[in-house]
């Protein structure tokens, strides 16, 4: 386990994190985020960031060396589409048992690979470690070894137990995997001034094929995607690609900076989603690869291809901009997300009342307060009770999510759009801004809703009539018990991962004269965790430096 705690920090301190940087050394050698219990990773466990991050590869064998379940709750889960080879929909697992958690699982895991290689002769396998064999200690770094020696066929070991860590780690500890054992162990059959790496970008609902066509138009050669609609050849010689587009920065920035670092492959963040995002990555795309070496006409192709585009989609938009403007919508997302489809939803005339940054980097949110303002409502972690209540009183007209939280929007009986990675519909590139559009206008003059607002002949109040009542007769209490308002106020967890409240922190804060969100978590542990909580903090600092709470020098 020392080589995958050494990898750990490795990420934590990756330089081209811009949040990461701005820690402190102490803050930056605790991690990104808390890491997790086995069993407790909500919202998705190292283990499945590494395979939803690699499962897009295509032609390869993904073996799971850890009990079904593993392999069978992270099976398909992103809608990943492919152009070729079907191999990676077909789930390969050990199934460990209790026996091979007493005497150990390499033996089967070596059977497996042979297994795998005699049936389906993949180009490679890629293994990943789970909580289970991590834990008893199965070495799957020397068992694929051996079997890539003894086979001839690249056996790729990836370590991302689960218990390490979120979803998000897990998806650059697979970066990590391809950095050290794929990328740049083959050469292309040939190269070109034209070819680029998209990195990030995992082909969802086929959004890649939204924008490679025009790539092809302008003769720019997709040299590898990593992972969306891939080839394990692709990813192996894609060391050899002029320019790197990095689609999200979350999850693989470290993919994008070292390919820099050792290939000396410059890379820019861009966006697919809108009208105005997608044709800045193509001009963006087209100055790197001129500055490579590629012809200055390619500059003037590009511009020629977005005008055509942009007028092309602006005339099958304008139907829609006239039924769509003026529309609010309530945006539950996050990463990359939270500020590109904030643009393409503002370009079809659209306002949003609110979107998520519970996922998102410190850049990501500097980018949402260029598009929507400095006041721009950028909600952390939205309970469901507050989004329902946002939707019920029409505060929003339809929410923008993920399937987890479709249940609040239909339970509000209001419009709801699959926005996150289970969707079945592309929504990159000028064709999916049209179709983001056109499936935004279903949702919400869908004239079920009006049928399903109407109360039920044979109830005289509605379940949604006294959950309102419940709702109001709350707050009625709450304002008319200032003592009982406050008592709720100081109450309210501010750190979820140490449970510390408002309260808590306000009493720390006026004992010790704390000044800074440093002394604060030294003295209560509040932002010790995932640090997500470190803003409400230093406001909390504000407020009371501003009412003369704490004294001068310690309020700067």
């Amino acid at each position: 386990m020392t080589t995958l705690a050494n990898k750990i920090q490795d990420v934590f301190n990756e330089p081209g994190c811009g949040k990461n940087q701005g820690k402190s050394e102490k803050e930056r050698k605790k991690g990104c985020t808390k890491q997790l219990a086995p069993g407790a990773a909500a919202g998705g466990c190292a283990f499945d960031g590494a395979k939803i991050a690699l499962q897009p590869i295509t032609d390869v064998a993904h073996l799971v060396h850890g009990p079904i379940a593993c392999e069978g709750n992270s099976w398909d889960n992103r809608g990943a589409k492919t152009s070729g080879s079907s191999l990676y929909r077909t789930g390969f697992t050990t199934d460990i048992a209790e026996n091979d958690v007493v005497f150990g699982g390499e033996k089967r895991l070596y059977r497996s690979i042979k297994e795998i290689i005699d049936k389906y002769d993949p180009p490679a396998v890629f293994v990943y470690q789970t909580c289970v064999p991590a834990m008893t200690g199965d070495d799957i770094a020397a068992v694929c070894k051996a079997a890539a020696a003894k086979f001839e066929k690249p056996v790729i070991p990836v370590i991302s137990p689960g218990f390490v860590g979120p979803k998000n780690l897990g998806n650059k500890l697979a970066g990590e995997a391809i950095l050290d054992h794929v990328i740049g162990t083959m050469e292309p059959e040939y190269t070109t001034p034209y070819d680029i790496n998209i990195i990030g970008e995992y082909n969802l609902a086929g959004e890649l094929w939204q924008v490679k066509p025009l790539l092809d138009e302008l003769g720019i050669r997709i040299l590898a995607c990593i992972s969306g609609d891939a080839k394990y050849h692709e990813v192996a010689s894609s060391h050899r690609a002029r320019a790197s587009m990095m689609v999200c920065s979350k999850a693989m920035i470290n993919v994008a900076r070292k390919m820099e670092e050792r290939y000396e492959i410059p890379f820019f963040e861009g966006s697919f989603y809108g009208i105005g995002d997608m044709s800045d990555s193509l001009r963006e795309i087209a100055r790197l690869l001129i500055e490579r070496g590629a012809p200055a006409e390619l500059m003037e192709r590009t511009e020629a291809v977005i005008a055509r585009e942009e007028t092309r989609a602006w005339e099958r938009i304008a139907p829609y901009k006239e039924r769509l403007t003026g529309k609010r919508v309530l945006l539950i997302t996050g990463g990359v997300k939270s500020w590109s489809v904030v643009a393409a939803l503002q370009e079809a005339g659209m306002e949003l009342v609110g979107t998520s940054v519970k996922k998102s980097t410190k850049e990501d949110k500097e980018r949402i307060k260029e598009l929507m303002g400095q006041d721009a409502h950028m909600i952390d972690d939205m309970t469901p009770r507050e989004m329902y209540k946002m939707l019920r009183e029409a505060r929003a007209d339809i929410m923008l999510s993920g399937g987890r939280s479709q249940f609040i929007a239909l339970k509000a009986k209001m419009p709801w759009l699959d926005i996150n990675q289970e969707r079945h519909h592309a929504y990159a590139g000028y064709e999916g801004m049209v179709e983001l559009v056109h499936e935004i206008d279903k949702a919400l003059h869908n004239p079920v809703w009006a049928q399903v607002r109407l109360p039920a002949p044979w109830e005289e109040t509605t379940w949604e009539e006294r959950a309102d009542k419940a709702i109001a007769a709350e707050a009625a209490a709450l304002a008319a018990d200032p003592a009982k308002a406050e008592e709720a106020r100081r109450g309210k967890n501010i750190c979820q991962c140490r449970s510390v409240s408002v309260g808590a922190i306000e009493d720390a804060i006026s004992a010790h004269a704390l000044g800074s969100v440093e002394a604060v978590t030294g003295e209560t542990g509040a932002g010790g965790g995932c640090g997500g909580c470190q803003e409400k903090i230093a406001a909390i600092l504000a407020e009371r430096a501003e009412a003369g709470a704490l004294p001068a020098s310690k309020a700067a």
